[in-house]
């Protein structure tokens, strides 16, 4: 089976899954997949509004940075603007743990679905690194400034309840209707006019691709500056071990 797949769920919906259980850790190679899929879909004409959905235990726990650690995070980044800049509304459900550039990828839908058991993280000062996938842009737009601040300085998790509180969550429901709901509520959308939404979505998100290129670049940056430090070495390995980082600011 293919890491990507697409299935149709209802009149002119379809279900974009990852299919990396049960992390559904990201790369290059996988983004690429899920964008071609975005633009597959959207030039067929025929679908309205995506559902992203993961199999297995999390939605998306971002990067393994123990086993990737000589990603190539720009290549990553320019396939993750793809996904910013396909132009059908997207619907994530969001399981488990939506966990770094995984917050990410839940952050460049335009609604999301979660259930009180979802946690979901911007954990990169906790593993001795700066924030990416566009974070800089999407975390403060959709939470604000302050909030935004505190999640990224920190890297705390939060439960459902406050993920709906926050506004990362735009609805929380039970584990068992997660998928059905978001599929309903995407074909509700599906449901409008498509000129009109698709219209509507490019006026509400004007310019937002740009600012997430130029943000994309200045994390890019920054993640190759701190990627060879210490403390960033300390993160990962304390990640791995479960233990609390013991950071030496070198």
């Amino acid at each position: 089976m293919s890491e990507v797949s697409i299935e149709s769920v209802g009149d002119h919906v379809a279900a974009v899954c990852l299919h990396r259980p049960p992390n559904n850790f990201f790369d290059t190679a996988l983004l690429e997949a899920l964008a071609d899929a975005y633009e597959g879909l959207a030039d067929t004409r025929s679908c309205r509004v995506i559902v992203l959905r993961s199999e297995g235990r999390h939605f998306c726990a971002g990067l393994d940075f123990a086993h990737n650690r000589d990603q190539d995070i720009a290549a990553l980044y320019r396939n993750a603007l793809r996904l910013f800049a396909a132009p059908l509304p997207v619907v994530a459900a969001v399981q488990g743990s939506a966990i770094g550039g995984g917050l990410g990828l839940a952050l460049s839908a335009d609604f999301r679905f979660a259930t009180p058991q979802s946690r979901l993280s911007a954990n990169f000062s906790r593993l001795g690194f700066h924030h990416g996938f566009g974070l800089t842009v999407t975390l403060p737009r959709i939470v604000g400034e302050q909030r935004a601040a505190d999640l990224l300085y920190s890297g705390r998790r939060v439960d459902g309840a406050e993920a709906l509180a926050l506004g990362l969550c735009d609805h929380l429901v039970d584990e068992t209707a997660l998928l059905p709901d978001a599929i309903a509520y995407a074909a509700t959308i599906a449901g409008s006019a498509p000129l009109a939404v698709q219209s509507i979505r490019a006026t509400l998100r004007q310019g937002l691709v740009e600012r997430l290129r130029l943000a994309m670049d200045h994390e890019c940056a920054q993640q190759e500056r701190l990627r060879s430090s210490l403390d960033f070495a300390e993160g990962i390995a304390a990640s791995a071990e479960r233990r609390e980082p013991r950071f030496t600011n070198e």
